[in-house]
């Protein structure tokens, strides 16, 4: 088995060493650096490869949100998982509409850190229904008319079978829920999901989830 290769973003030494204990500790990850600042990032990414980086947002020169967006702006990016103290505010929302595949929160659990890097490596969000509920409503309240008016110009890219999968990941069901639901296999799900990813120009399921809200999608299906 080949491990997931992990770079870790904090500007506090004692956070760092922390994590670096805990994933370390775990036979399927590898720790190929460490950065206290999110201008260190990109060269570190350059040099070890990392599979997913976990950021921080809040440090002092480049903050975590900047340094997702150049990553995620590269070919061939790491996956981010982005820590952060407060799990709906809008600094989380920029780093998910920038590419990040999730967040987790610094208070949260050891074990469920490195399931949220396994998942994340294997190509999976880490977002609950509820969490993505909760930064729905959150995008929602400061959303400017603007933004539903380009969301509804992107989505009308989709036909009306993607845009029935591009609504159910909305709602933050995973491939095999939206199979039953649809009456598909999960191989044709995963088909739709990554034709919503090339026809919207996006990374990955968060921001399927985001544009989907932001177009209306949500409310107009009203399940």
């Amino acid at each position: 088995m080949t491990a997931i290769r992990l770079l870790l973003v904090d500007d506090d030494p004692l956070v760092r060493a922390g994590l670096s204990f805990m994933m370390g500790g775990a036979d399927d990850i590898e720790i190929v650096g460490e950065a206290a600042d999110g201008s260190e990032v990109e060269a570190l990414v350059d040099r070890t490869r990392p599979d997913v980086v976990l950021m921080d947002i809040r440090m002092p020169t480049v903050d975590g949100l900047t340094a997702t967006e150049r990553l995620r702006g590269r070919q061939e990016a790491p996956q981010v998982v982005v820590l952060t103290t407060f799990q709906a505010d809008e600094q989380v929302l920029r780093a998910l509409r920038a590419g990040a595949a999730g967040f987790v929160l610094k208070d949260t659990p050891p074990a469920e850190i490195l399931a949220a890097v396994r998942r994340v490596a294997a190509g999976d969000p880490v977002l609950s229904p509820t969490v993505t509920r909760q930064l729905m409503e959150h995008a929602a309240a400061g959303a400017p008319d603007t933004r539903r008016t380009t969301a509804r110009d992107r989505v009308a890219a989709l036909n009306d079978r993607e845009r029935e999968v591009a609504v159910s990941v909305g709602h933050g069901r995973s491939n095999a829920e939206i199979a039953a639901e649809l009456f598909m296999s999960v191989a044709t799900v995963k088909t739709h999901v990554s034709r919503i990813l090339a026809k919207l120009g996006l990374n990955n399921r968060v921001q399927i989830a985001l544009l989907s809200y932001d177009a209306g999608l949500l409310e107009e299906d009203g399940s």
